[in-house]
């Protein structure tokens, strides 16, 4: 999520205005209206209701442990965990005393508890990761472990702050945290805010913002810098940057077969983008941003290096979107039509979007379903199969169509 997106009076403005020109479309007979919650099916899928009654939810996983459960983290700074579809009673962890106030107010922010990431061997160390803006607005990510008497509760005195990165702006925090297939923790930061990177940030290697960190959490204190970054050794450059040339990757995801690398960037005015890494890749590519926007001209400006352009787009004119929200490969086993498929989707159309790899390096996106929901964020179980979160308090999930 951008300024583009749930964060915003504008653009909660620009969001009624996208809605009340479907509707007027809808008459028209031009396009088909959005889908009520009992008919919101795609080809050869549907979206189920797994659970409700969250407070601005803004993210699903699992802690990879065998357990079957599913956590569920709230912007204002609570995670809960479902278990067989039942929300339980005490929270997994609660820093709503440590995260930024406009987070917990109900108001439009892009602060709060962004990310959480369970470490690849939690069912035997207890460590997961969280990302959150404090007080001050700083981005913090952070080190916890499962308190030593109830798997279902952390410890929330526990707490080690790895990454302490301040932020000049409110908005195009990033925030989103997840392991790759080869252990390392990835940390997702966006430019720094405001509107247009003013300090063009994304395009200079000597800060954290704009970009997507690699890092190696498994030492005795802090983080490392794993040696095959690629800036590693590169005194003008941070170390910790493994993507650049990003405006706010607000979500990424690993292909949990193939570890290709999947990263969808909000976009400013018009285009909003999905960049792809493949797991050969030996890092340092630069996504282009702000010269340019998707792949079309923004600034103008030279790139500070050679930029790799998205592999899907679409335009907010073309569309009616505003705010890419970045999904994952479906690797699961109850919609087989999906297996393969790239999903994401926008923040204020509800629009699910696939995309596949075609001939000679080109993708096919195409337009999968039109949910009627806020996507806030896509998540995966342990399975792989794949969930969808609506920021209005809702996570469903892919099931096959009925019928």
């Amino acid at each position: 999520m951008g300024e583009t997106a749930l964060m915003t009076k504008h653009d909660n403005k620009r969001i009624g205005m996208v809605l009340l020109l479907a509707a007027a479309l809808a008459l028209a007979g031009l396009i088909s209206a959005l889908p009520s919650a009992s008919a919101q099916q795609g080809a050869g899928f549907t979206l189920e209701s797994v659970a409700s009654g969250f407070t601005r939810p803004l993210y699903v996983t699992h802690a990879g442990d065998g357990s079957g459960r599913l956590f569920v983290v709230e912007q204002g700074g609570i995670i809960w965990i479902l278990q067989d579809g039942q929300r339980l009673e005490t929270p997994f962890l609660d820093v709503t005393d440590r995260v930024s106030p406009e987070a917990r107010s109900g108001g439009y922010s892009e602060r709060g508890l962004l990310g959480l990431a369970f470490h690849p061997n939690y069912a035997e160390n207890g460590v997961f990761f969280i990302n959150y803006t404090d007080l001050n607005g700083t981005s913090i990510t952070s080190r916890f472990t499962v308190s030593a008497d109830d798997p279902n509760v952390a410890d929330a005195t526990s707490e080690q702050q790895l990454l302490v990165v301040e932020q000049p702006f409110a908005n195009h925090n990033g925030g989103h945290l997840a392991f790759g297939p080869d252990g390392y923790l990835y940390v997702a930061l966006g430019d720094g805010g405001s509107a247009g990177d003013p300090q063009n940030n994304a395009q200079n290697l000597s800060t954290l913002l704009g970009s997507i960190l690699r890092l190696d959490v498994d030492v005795d204190e802090g983080y490392g810098i794993p040696e095959d970054n690629p800036f590693a050794n590169d005194e003008s450059a941070r170390g910790e940057i493994w993507a650049w040339g990003l405006r706010n990757p607000w979500r990424f995801s690993f292909d949990r077969e193939t570890g290709d690398l999947y990263i969808a960037d909000v976009g400013q005015n018009e285009w909003e983008e999905v960049n792809f890494q493949p797991a050969d890749s030996p890092g340092g590519e630069n996504y282009g941003w702000r010269p340019y926007e998707g792949s079309q001209i923004y600034s103008g400006e030279q790139p500070a290096s050679e930029p790799v352009m998205p592999i899907a787009e679409y335009s907010h004119s073309g569309t009616g979107g505003c705010s890419i929200t970045g999904g994952y490969v479906y690797r699961g086993s109850a919609v087989p039509s999906l297996v393969g498929v790239y999903l994401y989707g926008d923040w204020c159309t509800g629009t699910i979007w696939s995309a596949t790899p075609g001939e000679g390096g080109t993708w096919n996106a195409q337009v999968a379903m039109e949910s009627g929901r806020n996507i806030s964020s896509f998540g995966e179980d342990e399975a792989g199969e794949l969930y969808v979160v609506d920021y209005e308090g809702e996570i469903l999930r892919f099931a096959p169509a009925a019928g």
